[in-house]
């Protein structure tokens, strides 16, 4: 409806002025109330979003909400019907939106910004009390009028949201801003008072920190990431934020309604808050840890079909809403050790442990099993299961139902498998635990990984699992220099490919479809998606975020090192014993010039695992960019005792000979990756590195693209100044390396 027909169909109510602006779905018009003398703002909804919505739902709508009164809550004066233009009244503001106020003063006073989200947290109490949830608060809906907040547009997003999904969606709009929505309403469903909390959250988190918990470019992005990426603490990004506040901020944001705060005055208590000494929580009373079960049998190797059992039931009770289950390497770390239960509770934050015990006879098993109270060591529940070995699978869905029965929980079981379970698959399953275990040994272990994995797809190729575990460890051979990447690239892209051809919801095949993506297709927009997705399914994948946080946020993104650190220090927590996630977490504080908790954490990862070849390598890694040399060399050597002398390790060596001044042992490991890469498959991104230690830096550009070209597993270590010469950077062919990165 044109300016002059809205004025004429007003005319007896409502003298209207001008046009004070326009947002996505209605114009807003300074007008006077002739009747009460005064003047006030008048909002009318697009044409095509009036029809959409329906004047019923929408004067409904907006009646239910002009009940409200409340301090903080913009009033609503009158609503109707102007031939088919749907519009409602309300006071004209003497000030400015909170959007108005960010976009000249980036951020906030903490103590400002804390009063704001205070009375906006009361205007959503007073509104969710009477059943009114908001669905849009974000910093234009919040107006500031001598410096307090009044809440806009209650009672529109409803009508909105309940308008036909298909119309509004080809009409390219929806409710809530990408910035601000809630997991939940980002997805389309039901939402409480706590999706309100969640935009508030936001709201805070950008007040404080100057920008969103979430940014990209495009609205998908910025909706993926809150199911993937956990937000830095504002405390964080801003020094002098009260501890109860970042808290506070943290807890709204959590991506389950359920772990955020009931209702917006408790939030606002939190946000308040006085600061306390820190006391470590309590594990949850629904929290598990499944330890390594023990083989009673007399062949060692069986050990490895008493670990595929446990890790069958962690993969099943993993995902159950309300359940934390403690991660496979950290439970598994205390594999032989005889700690006490307590000390186990309290390493992993569980409240009970599932413990086990495997007997194989030829074709039977005795699998004996307890779950057991940390706090007391008293057993709540036990069971001994003594069956054949094709019965392997539906002894664990009953164990699973037993535990999920025992904590309260709701387990869920897996669709009946088609026919009876033969001999083969069950040989196939103790197979692939084998093989996995023998991956995650990662170095010259993965040749015998491959040929278990290979041997379980003979026996059983309809197995997902096995051709994801086989594209996992082929992969691996890949990044260790095992085998040509033209020989190993097609089997690894096919083995995946299978994998998700079988079930197409492994999460497990798309992690490692993400690191296919980025490291032999150099193709960081797929490698993301993969990533994204695979966590969006599975979140406590650990190692796949670890990989997503080091290799994809800080290498090849790199333009926010606080959210790839926040997700990396997510991962070593979440599985705190686990060397992979130390090791990351170690190079990428490295890679963010944090060299003092690098090397701590680095060391940790080393403690660990020492015989491993990964936090060995990141020990190196990340030590040789440090001032302490010495130390690095040492590193080096008990890396060298342990792995022989891989050429990586002798890249990273290479920069800590330098820096001690030792220019002839620096020059003698690059004559040595130089000779060896005569005969051998050497990878150029080790002769890079050592090539710019040595300031050789047209040699070290055209290894690092040669390095590129051929997919020896390229980690990008010369986009960050921590590991790269200020001459590689500034070298005429850098861009030319970035963009064959697809960077």
């Amino acid at each position: 409806m044109t300016f002059a027909t809205l004025t004429a169909t007003l005319a007896d109510r409502y003298r209207l002025d001008r046009e004070l602006g326009q947002g996505g779905m209605a114009t807003v018009y300074l007008a006077h109330d002739l009747k009460h003398d005064r003047d006030v703002a008048i909002k009318v909804l697009r044409d095509d979003v009036a029809q959409s919505v329906g004047r019923e739902r929408f004067l409904r709508e907006i009646q239910l909400a002009a009940r409200l009164s409340h301090p903080h809550i913009l009033p609503l004066y009158d609503s109707g019907d102007a031939d088919g233009a749907l519009y409602y009244v309300m006071p004209v503001v003497q000030g400015q939106s909170l959007r108005d106020r960010l976009d000249t003063q980036r951020q906030l006073p903490i103590a400002e910004a804390v009063r704001i989200a205070s009375e906006v947290a009361a205007a959503l109490d007073h509104a969710h009390r009477v059943g009114i949830v908001h669905r849009d608060i974000k910093p234009e809906n919040i107006l500031l009028q001598n410096g307090h907040a009044l809440v806009a547009d209650f009672g529109i997003g409803k009508a909105i949201s309940d308008a036909p999904g298909d119309t509004l969606t080809q009409m390219g709009m929806s409710v809530g801003t990408p910035a601000y929505m809630s997991p939940e309403q980002a997805v389309g469903e039901e939402v409480d008072g706590r999706s309100d909390l969640y935009s508030l959250g936001c709201v805070l988190y950008e007040m404080i920190a100057g920008e969103p918990p979430f940014t990209g470019p495009t609205m998908q992005a910025v909706i993926a990431k809150r199911f993937v990426q956990t937000p830095v603490e504002v405390a964080a990004l801003r020094e002098g934020v009260p501890g109860p506040v970042s808290r506070a901020v943290s807890q709204a944001l959590a991506r389950v309604a359920v772990d955020r705060y009931e209702t917006a005055a408790q939030f606002s208590t939190a946000i308040n808050a006085p600061e306390t000494v820190s006391v470590k929580p309590a594990a949850p009373a629904k929290s598990l840890a499944i330890l390594p079960f023990e083989n009673l049998s007399a062949d060692p190797d069986n050990q490895y079909f008493a670990d595929g059992i446990a890790d069958d039931i962690l993969d099943a009770l993993v995902p159950i809403d309300g359940l934390h289950v403690a991660a496979r390497n950290s439970a598994f770390s205390f594999r032989g050790k005889q700690t006490v239960l307590a000390e186990i509770g309290d390493a992993l934050q569980v409240a009970t442990v599932l413990q086990g015990s495997v007997r194989k006879a030829g074709n039977r098993m005795r699998l004996a099993v307890q779950l057991v109270s940390v706090s007391d060591g008293y057993h709540l529940w036990s069971e001994r299961f003594d069956r054949e070995l094709t019965d392997v699978f539906a002894v664990q869905d009953e164990i699973a139902a037993a535990i999920a029965a025992k904590l309260q929980v709701t387990f869920v079981p897996p669709t009946e498998p088609s026919g009876r379970v033969t001999s083969a698959q069950v040989e196939a399953f103790e197979l692939i635990a084998k093989g996995r275990a023998l991956t995650a040994q990662r170095g010259r272990s993965l040749l015998a990984a491959r040929e278990c994995l290979e041997r379980a797809i003979q026996l059983d190729p309809l197995n997902a699992e096995a051709h994801a575990s086989l594209g996992a460890a082929l992969m691996e051979f890949v990044r260790f220099g095992l085998l040509p990447v033209t020989e190993v690239r097609p089997l690894v892209q096919a083995a995946l490919a299978r994998a998700l051809e079988l079930d197409a919801t492994m999460a497990a095949a798309m992690g490692t479809m993400g690191m296919v993506s980025l490291f032999l297709d150099h193709d960081p927009r797929a490698a993301f998606s993969w990533w994204e997705r695979a966590l969006v399914l599975q979140p406590r994948l650990v190692e796949v975020r670890a990989s997503y946080a080091l290799h994809g946020l800080l290498m090849w993104h790199g333009d926010d090192d606080e959210r790839a650190l926040t997700e990396l220090a997510r991962a070593a927590t979440e599985d705190p014993r686990s060397a992979f996630c130390a090791a990351h977490y170690g190079v990428g504080l490295a890679a963010a010039t944090r060299f003092s908790e690098a090397t701590v954490e680095v060391e940790r990862a080393y403690s660990l695992d020492p015989q491993a070849f990964l936090p060995q390598y990141g020990r190196v890694a990340a030590l040789s960019r440090t001032a302490d040399a010495a130390r690095t060399v040492e590193a080096a050597r008990v890396a060298f005792a342990s792995v022989g002398r891989h050429v990586l390790i002798l890249g990273w060596l290479t920069k800590s000979y330098v820096t001690q001044g030792d220019r002839i042992r620096a020059e003698g490991l690059y004559a040595e990756l130089q000779a060896r890469a005569l005969t051998d498959d050497v990878s150029n991104m080790a002769l890079a590195l050592a090539a710019d230690a040595l300031g050789r830096v047209d040699e070290a550009i055209t290894y690092a693209l040669e390095s590129v070209r051929c997919c020896d597993f390229t980690i990008p270590f010369w986009t960050r100044s921590a590991f790269s010469s200020d001459a590689l950077r500034a070298h005429p062919r850098y861009p030319e390396l970035l963009r064959a990165m697809g960077l």
